[in-house]
């Protein structure tokens, strides 16, 4: 992070972390979609406001929030199905929203992947995927269905209704179909949100693997992280109607930009330490500040909170004059254990463990920092420099 950034975002009293902004990252790829101040209110209520992003040619971007953040207005304004208040919408260099006039949803050339699948039960597959093309040619027709039972890996259900298909099949189905028309951008909205635990992961890459395949840009909509994480070319995180921060999956995780971004990705605990020239004291030990991910020399003497997931942290069995604090929660998730450990000065870190390794609630635990990776920090709330 340059000097001027980082003055920046002191006197604005924005987190100084990481080394460059994710709103500043843009794909290489030529730019299909772009949402410039985008904006949707609904009376005195704003669902969306001032949203700014560009989307990439083959990219898939997911917009990741919890719910009413605004993400599933953000895909409706794109696919047409509402208009926004201010700002516009360009798809592949035409304006098709400007807040005063819209190009109608089938103008558009976008494709929609419902969470409900919405398949027609009384045509077959084959049916299905070409409903969007019946006025092609029969030829072309069947050249695209062939290419898209191929894509899809569907070639043997050609014939057969969706009721007599899983619900990966049918989600295949569904994907096929909109992209048979070979719109500019595919919108999906939840996705994976109707198939089981088990389906649900095995279908995200199934997904990314056909749509990377097939080279079509694509925005996805989920609330979960994981998703996000694991599927997504970028992630843009919403909150409460705005944009808080977009980037490659890892960088967004390793450099969440607020503290929202920061709870919402992971597990998040923070550790609050008081900045000392080139080190930090916390309640566990003292840190380099080298071991942060940004300069905090604006800091010096202030108080700064240090973002530490459960795989950051180590508990091993204490006495009670030597201990941090005690268990006071374990959740089991089969291959390891979470500890919550409950420090002396009340603040509550999360520990991640190996499943063999067991302590008990009320257990007194000293606890370590092992992170082998550079720590997100954040100006604690209260401090005024």
């Amino acid at each position: 992070m340059s000097g001027q950034k980082l003055d920046e975002r002191v006197q604005t009293g924005q987190p100084a972390i990481g080394w460059h902004d994710e709103r500043e990252e843009t794909t290489d790829a030529e730019t299909v979609l772009e949402l410039d101040g985008l904006t949707r209110r609904y009376g005195i209520e704003t669902a969306v406001e001032d949203f700014s992003l560009s989307v990439g040619q083959g990219e898939l971007l997911t917009l990741l929030g919890p719910s009413g953040c605004g993400k599933t207005t953000t895909l409706r304004m794109i696919a047409g199905l509402e208009q926004p208040s201010s700002g516009s919408i360009r798809i592949g260099g035409e304006t098709v929203a400007d807040g005063s006039t819209a190009t109608p949803p089938e103008e558009r050339d976008v494709g929609l992947v419902f969470q409900e699948f919405a398949l027609f039960p009384h045509l077959t597959v084959g049916e299905n995927i070409t409903f969007g093309i019946d006025d092609w040619e029969q030829e072309r027709q069947q050249e695209r269905l062939a290419e898209l039972l191929a894509l899809v890996d569907l070639e043997e259900h050609e014939d057969k209704y969706p009721d007599a298909l899983s619900g990966g099949q049918q989600q295949r189905v569904a994907l096929a179909r909109s992209l048979a028309p070979e719109p500019d951008i595919l919108l999906l909205d939840e996705p994976f949100s109707n198939l089981d635990v088990r389906l649900r992961i095995d279908m995200r890459q199934e997904v990314r693997r056909i749509l990377k395949e097939a080279g079509v840009t694509a925005i996805s909509v989920t609330h979960d992280q994981e998703e996000a994480l694991s599927i997504s070319d970028r992630v843009a995180i919403m909150s409460d109607g705005h944009l808080e921060q977009v980037g490659k999956p890892e960088l967004v995780f390793e450099n969440p930009e607020s503290r929202f971004v920061a709870s919402f990705l992971g597990r998040a605990s923070f550790l609050t330490g008081r900045v000392r020239g080139e080190t930090v004291e916390t309640e566990l030990e003292q840190l380099e500040t080298a071991q942060l991910n940004g300069p905090v020399d604006a800091y010096d003497g202030a108080q700064i909170d240090i973002l530490v997931r459960p795989d950051d942290l180590e508990a091993v069995p204490a006495t009670d004059g030597s201990a941090d604090g005690e268990v006071v929660h374990r959740q089991y998730n089969g291959p390891n254990f979470v500890y919550g450990v409950e420090l002396t000065d009340g603040t509550t870190l999360r520990c991640l463990h190996n499943h063999v390794e067991v302590f008990e609630h009320g257990q007194p635990v000293e606890v370590s920092i092992t992170a082998d990776h550079d720590l997100a920090w954040y100006p604690t709330e209260e401090t005024d420099i």
